[in-house]
C-alpha cells in the first residue's frame, strides 16, 4: 500500500495515500470532532465543527474531506480552531430547540456531547426554535425539525445506501429545512419505513414512533396474557443501550429483564424464524422441481416488501409468501398456543421486541391476520424502546443474572438477525430434505460476511443451485436491476433493506460517528450472533422438536393447507405517492 506522511500537532503521521486529514489523524490518536460526517456515506464539510489548520492553506479546511498530503503540516487544537468550533456550535444551537431534559436523546445526543466538550454554557444568539416543529403522520417515524442541524446524514443514508431519497433540503439560506418533496408529509411518499435515518441522526430530529405506553397498559391490564417474542439479533444490540462493548451476548440478562417487566411468557422468535425456514423451504423445493417462478425471494424483511410493492412489482410472483418470523409469531400465538394454553385469543396481547422500524408499518398489513380478523401482532417495538421500558421499571440490567426463554432449543433461526443468515438456515434444510442425508458441514460460509452482495452456487439434488443475497436497498436494485438485464440467474435471493441485515436494523441502539466511523457495527455484531451458533446443539430448523410438535399437534404438514392459511401472506402493487 502506498503511504505518505505528513506532520499532525508536531508529530509525524504516515497514512494510506488518499486518506483525509480526519483519517490520518485518528492513526495517530486524536479524534477531531466533527458532526454530518459518516465514513463512506457522508462527507460534505457542511458542519464545520471539524475544521483543522494547514500550513499554507488561505483558511480553515474540513478535515473530513480534505485530502491528506505528502508533507502537509496540520493543527488540530489551536486557541483559534477551538473558538471557531465554539462559535460554530453556539450557532448551530441558536438555531436548535434545547429541551435537552426532556428529549429522547438526552445523554445520547451527539450535539449535547460537543456542547459540553467545548465548554458551552451560554449562547448568544437570540433563538426562534421554542416550538416543536412534529410530522408524524407515518406508523414507524417522528420527525421534529426543531431539532434538526441540517447534517444531512439522513439525507445520504436514504439515497445512497436505501435508494429511495425520500427527504432532502427544501427552501434556502436560514429557511433550509430536511423534508419529502413539496413538503408533503411522510406516509405521502415512497418512504420504504427502514428507520435508517433514525439510527444515524445525532440529534432527537428523527425518532422511532414509540409504543411503549401501549405495552405498559397491556402489562396492566388483569384481563390480558401479554406474551413477547424477541427477534434473533435483539440479544447481540441490547447491551449496548447500557455502555456495553458492541457485539455482547446479553441473551440471558435481556430475557431476566423482560420477565422482571411483568410479561406472561418470554419466547423467542428463533423459533418462528424455523418455521419460515420450513415453510419457505418446501415453496423453495417445489419450484425447483418445477421451475416455477424463479428464483424465489424471501420475505422476512418488510421494509424490502414495500420496496418490491413500489419499485419492482415485477418480481412480486417471485417473493415467497410465507409471512415474516415476527407475524408468524403472532400467528402461533394466537392459534396453536391458545388452543394448547386454553386462551382466548382475543385475550392474548402480543408484543414483539425489534430491530427494525418498518415491524411497526408491518403489523398493520394487509392479510396479516392469524384468527377471526384479530392481528397477529398488537405492539412493535424497537431495541431502543425496549431499553427505556426497562431503564423506566429501574431494572440494574448489568446486575441481572441469565434466565432462559420460556421455550428452550438452540436452533437455525438464530443466524437470520444478520445478512445471509436466512439463505444458510434454508439451505442447511432444503440440502438435508432434497438430498436425504445429513450435512457434513452446516455452514454455508459463502452467504456469510457484510460484502453488500454476495453469489455461490451448491450442488442440491443434483443440480446447481445458484443463490445471492444482497443487503441495503441500494444493492437490492443492482442484483433486481442485473436481472432484469438478463446479466445474471439465480435459483433462491436473500433480501434484507438494512445494509448488513437486522443486525443494523434501522431501530438498533444509536451509536454516534465516533464509533460508527471506526467499529464495523455489522461485522461485531455479526461475530457474536456466529459464535453462538458455533456453539449451538440444534443448527437445523427441521430438528428443532417445538416447530416438530406445531406441525404434529396444530398445522399439519410444512405448506399445507392449514399451515397456509395462518402462516402466509400476500402482495400487491402499492402507490408511490399519495396526491389529493
Amino acid at each position: 500500500m502506498e503511504t505518505i506522511k505528513l506532520t499532525i500537532n508536531g508529530k509525524e503521521v504516515e497514512a494510506p495515500k488518499g486518506s483525509t486529514i480526519l483519517e490520518a489523524a485518528r492513526l495517530t490518536g486524536i479524534n477531531i470532532p466533527t458532526l454530518c460526517y459518516l465514513k463512506r456515506i457522508n462527507a460534505i464539510g457542511a458542519c464545520r465543527i471539524c475544521v483543522v489548520e494547514v500550513k499554507g492553506a488561505r483558511t480553515n479546511v474540513a478535515a473530513c474531506a480534505y485530502p491528506a498530503a505528502e508533507g502537509m503540516v496540520v493543527e488540530t487544537n489551536t486557541a483559534s480552531l477551538i473558538k471557531a468550533r465554539r462559535n460554530t456550535l453556539e450557532l448551530i444551537l441558536s438555531n436548535h430547540r434545547m429541551d435537552c431534559l426532556t428529549c429522547l436523546r438526552n445523554r445520547s445526543c451527539e450535539l449535547q456531547k460537543l456542547a459540553a466538550d467545548f465548554g458551552i454554557q451560554h449562547i448568544r444568539y437570540d433563538t426562534d426554535k421554542t416550538e416543536p416543529e412534529i410530522e408524524d403522520s407515518s406508523l414507524h417515524l417522528v420527525r421534529d425539525n426543531s431539532k434538526c442541524i441540517l447534517c444531512r446524514r439522513c439525507v445520504a443514508v436514504c439515497k445512497y445506501n436505501q435508494a429511495v431519497a425520500v427527504i432532502g433540503p427544501n427552501d434556502r439560506g436560514y429557511q433550509t429545512h430536511i423534508s419529502c418533496a413539496f413538503d408533503r408529509n411522510l406516509d405521502e411518499s415512497p418512504c420504504v419505513s427502514c428507520g435508517q435515518c433514525t439510527a444515524v441522526c445525532p440529534t432527537a430530529a428523527l425518532n422511532e414512533k414509540d409504543d411503549t405506553e401501549k405495552v405498559w397498559k397491556a402489562l396492566g391490564d388483569p384481563a390480558k396474557h401479554v406474551v413477547v417474542g424477541v427477534a434473533p439479533s435483539i440479544r447481540v444490540t441490547i447491551g449496548e443501550c447500557f455502555g456495553e462493548p458492541v457485539g455482547t451476548n446479553a441473551e440471558g440478562r435481556m430475557v431476566a429483564a423482560l420477565n422482571r417487566l411483568g410479561f406472561d411468557r418470554v419466547f423467542d422468535i428463533n423459533h418462528t424464524a424455523d418455521l419460515t425456514v420450513m415453510e419457505e423451504g418446501v415453496e423453495f423445493i417445489k419450484r425447483l422441481e418445477t421451475n416455477d417462478r424463479l428464483p424465489l425471494i424471501t420475505s422476512c424483511s418488510p421494509a424490502w416488501i414495500r420496496f418490491a410493492e413500489m419499485y419492482y412489482t415485477d418480481f412480486i410472483p417471485n417473493m415467497s409468501s410465507c409471512k415474516s418470523p415476527q407475524q408468524m409469531f403472532g400467528a402461533v400465538i394466537k392459534t396453536f398456543y391458545a388452543k394448547e394454553r386454553g386462551i382466548d385469543p382475543k385475550d392474548i396481547v402480543t408484543v414483539s421486541i425489534m430491530p427494525c422500524t418498518a415491524k411497526k408499518f408491518e403489523i398493520h398489513r394487509e392479510n396479516e391476520q392469524a384468527v377471526d380478523g384479530l392481528p397477529d401482532i398488537d405492539i412493535a417495538i424497537t431495541t431502543r424502546e425496549l431499553s427505556r421500558m426497562i431503564s423506566r421499571a429501574g431494572i440494574m440490567f448489568g446486575e441481572l443474572d441469565g434466565e432462559q426463554f420460556d421455550d428452550i432449543a438452540s436452533t437455525a433461526g438464530l443466524i437470520f438477525g444478520t445478512t445471509g443468515g436466512v439463505m444458510e438456515a434454508a439451505l442447511r434444510t432444503v440440502a438435508e430434505i432434497v438430498d436425504k442425508k445429513p450435512l457434513e458441514n452446516v455452514e454455508f460460509t459463502e452467504v456469510r460476511g457484510v460484502a453488500g452482495i454476495k453469489e455461490a452456487v451448491y450442488k442440491i439434488g443434483g443440480r446447481d443451485v445458484r443463490v445471492a443475497c444482497a443487503s441495503g436497498l441500494t444493492n437490492v436494485k443492482r442484483l433486481l436491476d442485473s436481472i432484469r438485464a438478463g446479466e445474471k440467474q439465480y435459483d433462491f435471493i436473500e433480501v434484507m433493506a438494512c445494509p448488513g441485515g437486522c443486525i443494523n436494523g434501522g431501530g438498533q441502539p444509536v451509536q454516534p460517528s465516533s464509533v460508527r466511523n471506526n467499529i464495523d457495527l455489522r461485522e461485531e455484531r455479526a461475530k457474536a450472533i456466529y459464535n453462538m451458533d458455533s456453539g449451538a446443539e440444534l443448527r437445523k430448523s427441521h430438528e428443532n422438536p417445538l416447530i416438530k410438535r406445531m406441525y404434529d399437534e396444530y398445522f399439519g404438514e410444512p405448506g399445507g393447507e392449514k399451515a397456509h392459511h395462518a402462516l402466509h401472506t400476500t402482495y400487491k402493487r402499492q402507490t408511490k405517492y399519495k396526491l389529493d
